[in-house]
Parts: structure tokens; sequence; C-alpha cells
């Protein structure tokens, strides 16, 4: 039975090709890569016995490409380019690191954690520190205590990169009615957070009378006291809970503002931290 013989590109020795063909000099293409001349005449020799063809047409003046040579470099550029793609994928593979991440509750909740998973399937050697909560204090302490925050912002304020707009809603439970509650209940979150502020100034320009029923900083806390109906809340369209029913101006309550969410990363980031960063861009982007 006949042996079945597969020929290989080593990758060494198309570096050395490609060398010669881009400088059209064996000797400059020895200078770029380093080696001895001779080194370098050798390597090509190696590749056209292994191709059987001649790749250079040598004369005393010039190093011109053969048609077989000028039919393998394209080749040998996309072998080489793939190799060293492959190569940096295996090293960051492996790459270790810590990334201290601060986010908003709900996406904290809903949105990152998936995201997370898929990030850390391709990196495992990175640990990832998330921390939830006001992110409008999380920014002033970014590169102390976070090396990336994503952040909430009004409509067009706020620096960082923007990955979404989000709309502010009112929500409430669907089994109770809130047009003829008077003063009107309101679960909410602590001071600093952008929603609560909104909330608050949109009734008040409305002149709706309200009550602050309920405060929490967990979004899952704030969803239940809604759900009972002992409280309307405001949450991001793009996070309503399923458990709640938007409300309108039907309902009698006044119309909030859009918001901007931002990712900012800390001066000086690792490579680990960058990595994160660019993952949750790359999913959590969407055309404004």
């Amino acid at each position: 039975m006949k042996s079945l013989f597969v020929m290989s590109l080593d990758p060494d020795l198309l570096k050395a090709f490609v060398a010669v063909a881009d400088h059209r000099s064996f000797t400059r293409a020895a200078v770029a890569l380093n080696r001895t001349q001779s080194a370098v005449s050798m390597q090509v020799k190696r590749l056209e016995e292994r191709l059987q063809a001649e790749l250079f047409h040598r004369t005393k003046a010039n190093v011109d490409l053969s048609a077989a040579g000028e039919g393998l470099l394209g080749y040998a550029r996309r072998i080489l380019s793939l190799n060293e793609e492959a190569m940096g994928r295996v090293r960051e593979h492996k790459m270790e690191g810590r990334v201290r991440l601060g986010v908003m509750d709900d996406y904290g909740t809903l949105l990152v954690p998936p995201l997370l998973a898929s990030f850390v399937a391709n990196y495992p050697l990175i640990h990832i520190e998330m921390e939830t909560g006001l992110t409008s204090s999380m920014t002033d302490r970014l590169g102390e205590a976070y090396d990336l925050v994503i952040a909430m912002h009004p409509q067009g304020g706020g620096d960082g990169e923007l990955l979404r707009r989000e709309q502010a809603m009112w929500a409430a439970s669907p089994e109770h009615r809130v047009e003829e509650l008077d003063p009107l209940p309101v679960a909410l979150y602590p001071q600093g957070c952008l929603f609560r502020s909104w909330a608050m100034q949109a009734l008040d320009a409305a002149k709706r009378p309200w009550r602050l029923a309920f405060v929490s900083h967990s979004l899952a806390a704030v969803e239940a006291i809604a759900v009972q109906g002992l409280a309307v809340t405001v949450v991001k369209a793009g996070t309503f809970p399923p458990r709640l029913r938007r409300l309108s101006d039907r309902d009698g309550m006044p119309l909030l503002p859009r918001a901007d969410i931002r990712l900012h990363r800390a001066a000086n980031l690792s490579r680990a931290a960058s990595l994160l960063a660019d993952h949750l861009v790359a999913e959590l982007a969407q055309p404004t």
C-alpha cells in the first residue's frame, strides 16, 4: 500500500520567499529578516524543491518572480497572516488578569452575565469582579476601584463610549390602575439615581401628587413592590420586567427622557481589561 504524502508549506520558508519577492533582492531580504544571505537562499531553494518549481528568475542585476512565484505569493501572504492570527489567538486564550467592572443593577442582572460567560469561555484565566449599583459614583472612582464602568447619562451628556440609548418608562402591576391614585405611590432608587430625579421632576412638572413609598438599590426589590401593586416605578425599555405593564400618558403619567448608556475605561488599561471592554462594546452597542 502506498503511503499518503501530504506536502506542507513551512512558514519560515514562506517568510523568506515573501521577503525576497517584496525586496527583489536576496541581500535586502536577508537584512530585513536579520539572517544571512546564504540562509535566505537556502530556504528559498528548499521551498522550490518542495514545490518542484522555480519561484524566481535570477540574474546579476535582478531577482524577478517566475509565473509559479507570482501564483504562490498571494497564498503565502494569506498563510502567514492566518498563522499570525492563530498564534495570537492562542496566546490571548492563555492571558491572565483581573478586571474590575462596575455596572447598573438591571444590566448586571439581565444583560451582562451572559456576555461575561461567553468572554470567560474564550479567556478562562481572566478573572472578572463585577459590582452593581449607582454608577454615577462609580465613574468618579474609575482607575482606583474600577477598570470599566457601564454607566447611564442624560441623552447627549457624559463622556465614555456610547453603547445604546434607553427610554425611561413608567411601570406598574398589570392588575392595578393608577389613574385615580392620589397621591401616587412611587418606588424608586436612592439619591444619585438619574431615574429618581427624572421621575420626581416629571411628576412635579405635571402637578401630579405623589409620595415616595419605597426606596432600594435592588432592581428585584423595586420590581417586587410594583408587582404587588404597592407603587409604580421607572425602568429602562430595554430591560423592562415582563411581570409589569408599561404606563403612558393615557394612564395619566408624564413622559420621561431618554438615557445614554456609555462604557467608561480607566486610563492605561491592562490587555485583559481592554479585551473585555471590546467584547462588551461588540455585544451591547446598538445603532442610535
